[in-house]
């Protein structure tokens, strides 16, 4: 009999009642389920065996101050609040708990991380050289439509052929997280991929599949499929930096926003439920012309030491004081 890993270790009945109420009746992304059971694991190791209901708010400040100091990052101790406030929710509607100590409890703060984006040369770079074979035409069809249309990884491996894509109106219909529906333009490019693919599509998709995206024996190809077979384009064309699904959506956000400048359109592109989810991409604009300043603006090179007596580097000219 296969041992049970740390994540899939038992919990506590109620915890798991919480589990399955979340996949079943709030349908979370699979990611995101292991993660809130890991974050629960982590409350009960760290309760020592006290009851959740005996818990307070001193005890989680507590528990966080003993995972930072174990080394977990802001952002994965972020992570655990959620889940602990999440399952005291749950148990203040089912199990009669009084109080949620994890309200108001602040994980410590972690660097700001841009995300990375690939150069639209880098872009046409992994894009634009022809396929070699027909599995080769089904990732071309595959990267440009992310990349045209800002698809998460799991929104685009959840693509079926017999509806949401347009030709003639060049859209894209996609469900996204919560269940959460909306319409994006295809780029010619990424429509002339995948009209290519789907005229070879038949060679590999099973009786009755539905997937747009099948692997070779058939099947729907998964998230991590998608993810394996780009970094193995990115490495076979000599890009020289590690590409992944969400670099392409990156890098379509990034993009679109120098062009336009447009932030509620690439919000609303993206399928981001706030604005504050989108603002990211305007620090990544913000490097884009800063850099572009620091070339062109006559006043923005930085001073010469070696020019002395001149007045940036402090020699004898002319001042007032």
């Amino acid at each position: 009999m296969k041992a049970c890993t740390p994540l899939e270790a038992a919990l506590p009945a109620e915890v798991e009642a919480w589990l399955g109420w979340l996949a079943t009746q709030r349908r979370v992304a699979a990611l995101t389920l292991k993660a809130y059971r890991a974050g629960a694991q982590a409350l009960l190791r760290l309760a020592g065996g006290r009851a959740l209901s005996a818990l307070d708010v001193q005890d989680i400040r507590r528990f966080v101050a003993r995972l930072h100091g174990e080394g977990l990052a802001g952002r994965s101790i972020a992570l655990h609040l959620a889940a602990w406030r999440g399952l005291y929710r749950w148990l203040i509607r089912h199990h009669g708990v009084r109080a949620n100590p994890a309200l108001g409890v602040r994980p410590p703060k972690s660097p700001a991380l841009l995300p990375r984006a690939l150069s639209p040369d880098q872009a046409a770079a992994l894009l634009d050289p022809a396929a070699e074979s027909a599995l080769e035409v089904r990732d071309v069809a595959l990267f440009e439509l992310i990349y045209s249309s800002g698809l998460r990884v799991a929104e685009a491996a959840a693509l079926d052929v017999d509806r949401g894509i347009d030709f003639a109106e060049a859209m894209l219909t996609v469900t996204g997280k919560r269940n959460r529906t909306r319409s994006v333009p295809v780029g010619g490019k990424a429509l002339a991929a995948l009209a290519q693919w789907l005229a070879v599509r038949a060679q590999f998709a099973r009786a009755g599949e539905r997937a747009l995206f099948v692997t070779r024996h058939g099947t729907r190809l998964s998230p991590s499929g998608i993810a394996s077979r780009l970094a193995r384009r990115a490495r076979a064309l000599g890009l020289g930096v590690h590409v992944h699904p969400h670099m392409l959506r990156h890098s379509f956000a990034s993009h679109l926003l120098q062009s336009s400048g447009d932030l509620r359109a690439v919000q609303e592109l993206l399928g981001h439920a706030s604005i504050r989810s989108t603002q990211v991409y305007t620090h990544l604009d913000f490097q884009h012309l800063a850099k572009v300043y620091d070339r062109a603006h006559p006043r923005a090179r930085k001073p010469d030491p070696a020019r002395k007596g001149s007045p940036a580097a402090g020699g004898d000219g002319d001042s007032e004081g």
